[in-house]
């Protein structure tokens, strides 16, 4: 049977490699890994493959006519690593598998910092543009794994435009290598500085904001002449959603982006979708967005079902306004996430059972159904007098035994 261990190498230099991983290396007679992570180990007895993925490791064992293989993977392999994945297809085709830890840049470079990190935040935008002010806002501390086209300068820019310009940024560049440089500063001074390629990132506030329940008045919302769903019947819709701190929200029918508000300021580690066609109302939602700060709203113009297409899986689904295509737009939720919890608001009894059957169709066996009357006392003259706000139908759906706690 063919044996592969996997070794985590820190973050590239050979001197960070634990003693048990040069061993195993020089005992090696195979080595397969990235460019960068072969650099330190070429001109050894081992043969050096290079492979990256998944699969093309595997072919480069399989065609090798050896018994056992060193796969070298950066940093440490249960940290954002893809040994997980390797080891699982592995162990599939049949070989032995064994992982190996190694330095993570985390743990160096809060080692260079002299601070722990057992409190530390993590966010990694290796694969994408994960949304990571949330996570800043409401952290002491977070580590960023920067990528691509997320570069500290860019990550900077995105803080400070989230109201973070203060927060403290630590860049630790080609750490371990002999040209490591680790600079620090506000988000809002190295906004604009140039970094190379291979960067992590801290970012430390001293003031962050704790997760509670947030809610809005509509005094605070720009409302424009778009329908808005009034902070009451905000309320009972959010009691129904019970947002978590990273969920990712669907608000369809946005209108001005009031639930969007509420949604976003209530997931700050999660991200709202805010599907709406009418150019109006997308000016109104970026307003909305951009008076309380928030950085995890985006704003989809167009006509759902269409729009939800290229949308990620949903957590919650909120449902404002569908056009008269409520059953679509639920399959169109569910179809992502099969255990997504569905909420629309609705006025006529006829949209009210378009939603109720569209429920049912999807599986959604736990459905309850509230009619909200509210009224505001308004002072006229010497009075005060109630004052009624539309009555309107909140359904919410979810999958039996499921529980939202």
């Amino acid at each position: 049977m063919k044996k592969i261990t996997i070794v985590g190498i820190g973050m590239g230099n050979p001197r960070t490699l634990t003693e048990e991983a040069k061993r195993t290396i020089e005992g090696s007679r195979v080595l397969i890994g990235g460019r960068r992570m072969l650099e330190g180990f070429r001109g050894k007895d081992a043969l050096c493959v290079e492979a990256v993925s998944p699969e093309d490791i595997l072919k480069a064992v399989e065609k090798e006519d050896q018994e056992e293989f060193t796969v070298l993977m950066s940093g440490d392999v249960g940290f954002f690593s893809g040994a997980a994945k390797l080891a699982r297809q592995a162990a599939e085709r049949g070989f032995q598998v064994e992982s190996l830890p190694g330095i993570s840049s985390l743990q160096y470079m809060c080692a260079r910092l002299c601070i722990p990190w057992q409190d530390v935040s993590i966010v990694s935008l290796h694969s994408g543009d994960r949304e990571f002010t949330g996570t800043v806002r409401t952290s002491d501390k977070t580590f960023i794994l920067t990528g691509g086209e997320r570069t500290p300068a860019y990550i900077c820019e995105r803080l400070w435009e989230a109201g973070l310009g203060n927060v403290k940024i630590t860049v630790g560049e080609r750490l371990s290598y002999e040209d490591e440089r680790i600079v620090s500063g506000s988000a809002e001074e190295l906004r604009g500085k140039e970094f190379k390629s291979l960067c992590s990132l801290l970012a430390e506030n001293s003031r962050p904001l704790r997760p509670e329940y947030r809610w809005v008045m509509d005094e605070d919302l720009k409302r424009g002449s778009v329908p808005m769903t009034k902070e009451e019947v905000r309320a009972v819709i959010m009691s129904k959603l019970r947002i978590r701190e990273d969920d990712t929200v669907w608000d369809v029918g946005a209108g001005t982006g009031s639930v969007s508000v509420e949604a976003a300021l209530n997931a700050p580690r999660g991200e709202v979708f805010s599907v709406e066609e009418k150019e109006e109302a997308c000016r109104l939602i970026t307003e909305n967005a951009q008076s309380f700060g928030l950085s995890n709203i985006r704003i989809i113009k167009g006509r759902a079902p269409e729009a939800l297409e290229e949308l990620p899986p949903p957590h919650k689904v909120f449902i404002g306004g569908s056009g008269g295509k409520g059953r679509e737009i639920i399959e169109a939720a569910l179809r992502k996430n099969r255990q997504a919890v569905v909420t629309a608001a609705v006025i006529t009894l006829e949209s009210l059972e378009d939603m109720r059957k569209g429920m049912e169709e999807q599986g959604l066996e736990e459905t309850d159904i509230v009619q909200l009357w509210a009224a505001r006392g308004e002072k006229r003259g010497r009075y005060h007098m109630m004052k009624a706000i539309n009555p309107v139908f909140i359904i919410t759906g979810r999958r039996r035994g499921e529980s939202e706690g």
